[in-house]
């Protein structure tokens, strides 16, 4: 199994905004940097985006090494509350729903086939490609090609209040 050590980053102007995603793949002496924007959405939708596409990058099946400065993503891997989320149907211990719940889901597909270590890294404190990796999220934004956050779209809609 190759070995691959990346770096991710979310964020968002206002909370909900304008918001990127920034991930750095290093595998030996090659590396490899994606971003991306949208045009509405939250902090949290975006550090979870900047995961999954890093990993959705991947090939084949690798022994991965994710460093994220989120403690909502890497708490939720480390200490099985996404595993604890899909016993439950998708609701907290507190029973109610699972935010970003589109999101998590496809996370859980992305990490499925490789061997994850999760860490957790301190934001804005130096680290090189942690900081690289915010570069890329402002970059995304200040681009302009922002696209359309449909999950965080659909989270807003009112609940229907019809009758069956």
């Amino acid at each position: 199994m190759k070995s691959v050590v990346i770096y991710t980053d979310g964020g968002a102007r206002g909370n909900p905004g304008p918001g990127g995603f920034g991930a750095i793949l290093v595998f030996g002496q090659f590396q490899k940097e994606l971003n991306g924007a949208f045009r509405h959405t939250t902090n949290n939708r975006m550090e979870l985006m900047a995961a999954i596409s890093a990993l959705e990058l991947l090939s084949e099946p690798c022994e991965a090494m994710l460093h994220s400065d989120s403690k909502y993503v890497v708490d939720a891997l480390n200490k099985n509350w996404l595993t604890n989320w899909k016993k439950k149907g998708w609701k907290k211990s507190d029973k109610k729903p699972v935010l970003n719940k589109d999101l998590w889901q496809r996370l859980d597909a992305a990490q499925a086939k490789h061997k994850m270590v999760w860490k957790w890294v301190k934001g804005h404190a130096g680290n090189e490609l942690n900081e690289r990796c915010d570069e890329l999220v402002h970059e995304a934004i200040d681009a302009g090609n922002l696209v359309t956050d449909q999950g965080y779209l659909d989270s807003q809609a009112p609940a229907s209040d019809t009758l069956l």
